[in-house]
């Protein structure tokens, strides 16, 4: 039995998001699984996923909550849940099985972030870890929230700062939409985005979301533009 989880909070993401990540999670995984989805609201969330309260891990007045909900899957406990969990963000589309991120992953294993390479920094959309493990990263930022919200930029630089032994995935594995799927250059104005070669997660970060890269939804843009990725439906449902 592994688990995955997913986090959900604020309106930024409706529940089809999660819905969506749990089919996709059920037709690319063929190990025995529980799929948790930690929750503000659990309205429209299928009944066959199981939902959490998120643990409250007191953000000062006045700072932005944004990534740093994610460190409260770090708790150690969560429901009865143990060993090895994906966490996945709610923006990523799965394009090919993910057995093997469960076979690869023997400690804590994250994406290196595409934009931060060689600075030992991951990027937080899909990691896997055992339940408890890292509980002292959670508790650290509890007792010096000032501390780590001054010196780091964001949850997923703390998360692979404090860990510290951090294992990437293979680069094929997940892939960036908007880096790896979109040509470059002009290109992007006559060629439609393409799935990455070997890519098994595709990583929606910042713009677009999969709804708006589906149609090609740019922001209005022009240098930004690029042509609808259809292909998109096929996966994310």
């Amino acid at each position: 039995m592994v688990n995955v989880i997913c986090i959900k909070w604020g309106s930024l993401y409706g529940p089809e998001f999660v819905n969506k990540l749990y089919a996709m999670v059920k037709r690319n995984l063929s190990l025995e699984f529980r799929f948790v989805c930690m929750t503000d609201n659990a309205g429209g969330i299928d009944d066959a996923i199981e939902t959490l309260p998120i643990p409250e891990i007191g953000m000062p007045e006045g700072k932005p909550e944004s990534g740093w909900k994610k460190l409260t899957v770090l708790s150690p406990e969560i429901s009865d849940l143990s060993g090895k969990t994906l966490f996945l963000d709610l923006d990523v589309v799965i394009v090919d099985a993910i057995d093997e991120l469960f076979a690869y992953a023997d400690s804590f294993t994250i994406i290196e972030n595409w934009t931060q390479k060689g600075r030992g920094i991951g990027n937080s959309s899909v990691f896997c870890y055992d339940i408890g493990r890292h509980a002292d990263v959670l508790d650290y930022y509890k007792a010096h929230k000032d501390e780590v919200l001054a010196q780091y930029g964001n949850e997923q630089i703390y998360l692979s700062k404090k860990v510290g032994a951090i294992k990437y995935w293979p680069q094929q594995w997940c892939r960036s939409f908007k880096f790896h799927a979109i040509p470059r250059g002009i290109l992007r104005y006559f060629l439609p985005p393409t799935i990455p070669s070997c890519c098994k997660i595709l990583v929606f970060h910042g713009h677009p979301n999969p709804d708006q890269a589906l149609v090609g939804n740019y922001g209005g843009r022009l240098l930004k533009y690029f042509k609808p990725a259809a292909w998109i439906e096929k996966y994310w449902v």
